[in-house]
């Protein structure tokens, strides 16, 4: 969902990312700066249409790409003003649930289904043309996510098929694909799989390191591969799981070591505890929020150039924490799916009924 992979670029230390951090975060009265500007908010785009967006990648604070519901791709060039229906001829019956966007012109969007309905398009022309890359043949395989590592290198990951999750590779940006051998997998739990809510089920950071997030099984696991998946280990998460409706949902890593994991029981109603947790070892330990979201979480972002904030989002709210996921306050109320953030500082936020949103200064 970031261009470049979306979770490696959060890599340079300087002011920007905090000093957004520290207004999103201060108290409700104190809504001015030093130099008494408002304190950052998010702002609505008008898109025009009312799909649900759970893939979004944020290229910089004027150009952003989102995907969803009914086939439908936008693109917007001039920070959310307008929005250009970009969809790729003949989905109007699949599910896009995430998009990686390299550019503003180049973009790889994964529909998500059974069998044939998951299938991954390319299009290198801001969307005005799209090839469809791959198209999924084995009735057992359900792809939830895509990331990539580079321009030329990426995954994306199917739910268990045959007891292991599935990796298809792509080492041409996206042009073509092939299934990863499934020796290096551990055994899925039984029950166990995959989110495809925002696009974050799998996120990459550098140039080999990926994680996957799963739910579902008596025991929620983040997975981890330092090889552009060829091997995994997996890692007990703490966020409750014992539900097919439980689980880790979004996963996001400022390097290779530190990361934040979201989650919950996304169904309306259903409390969620313990819903967010921090590593700082690459994933090979989870410790649970002393703070935790306030609820179900399904994407989650650091903000750049900031070793310690981010913004997680839910149906319910936005939260943001100022010390690296160990604390979190709610921030918005609004409903979103899934959140991203460009190097520039550009942040954005997509959900239901059209809902895309741009962190506003």
């Amino acid at each position: 969902m970031k261009p470049m992979g979306k979770t490696r670029r959060m890599l340079s230390v300087g002011l920007g990312g905090v000093a957004l951090a520290a207004a999103l975060t201060a108290p409700a009265q104190a809504h001015g700066h030093g130099d008494g500007g408002p304190a950052p908010k998010w702002q609505l785009t008008q898109t025009g249409t009312d799909a649900r967006f759970r893939g979004l990648a944020a290229v910089s604070r004027t150009t952003a790409w989102v995907a969803g519901t009914k086939g439908t791709v936008l693109r917007t060039t001039d920070s959310g003003h307008t929005w250009r229906d970009v969809s790729p001829p003949g989905a109007g019956g699949l599910e896009f649930r995430d998009v990686e966007a390299f550019d503003g012109r180049r973009a790889v969007v994964l529909a998500i289904g059974e069998g044939e309905q998951s299938r991954v398009y390319r299009t290198e022309d801001g969307g005005a043309t799209w090839k469809e890359s791959f198209r999924n043949s084995d009735p057992k395989a359900f792809y939830d996510c895509l990331t990539f590592f580079d321009h030329r290198h990426g995954l994306a990951v199917s739910d268990p098929v045959d007891g292991r999750y599935r990796i298809l590779s792509t080492a041409d940006g996206g042009r073509s694909w092939n299934v990863l051998p499934n020796t290096g997998m551990p055994d899925a739990q039984p029950g166990e799989a995959s989110f495809a809510a925002s696009g974050q089920c799998l996120v990459s950071s550098g140039p080999h390191d990926v994680w996957l997030a799963t739910g579902g099984a008596a025991t929620a696991r983040v997975l981890h591969s330092a090889d552009r998946g060829l091997t995994w280990t997996a890692t007990a998460s703490t966020i409750p799981a014992g539900d097919p409706a439980r689980g880790v949902f979004g996963l996001a890593f400022r390097d290779r070591t530190h990361g934040i994991a979201v989650g919950g029981d996304y169904r309306a109603g259903q409390v969620s505890p313990r819903a967010s947790e921090v590593t700082a070892n690459g994933g090979r330990s989870w410790l649970p929020a002393a703070a935790p979201v306030a609820a179900y979480r399904s994407g989650v972002a650091w903000l750049p150039h900031s070793r310690t904030a981010a913004l997680a989002v839910g149906p319910t709210g936005t939260d943001a924490t100022t010390d690296g996921g160990r604390t979190w306050r709610t921030v918005d109320t609004g409903s979103y799916d899934t959140v991203d953030c460009a190097p520039d500082l550009g942040c954005w936020a997509a959900g239901e009924k059209g809902r895309v949103a741009r962190l506003a200064r």
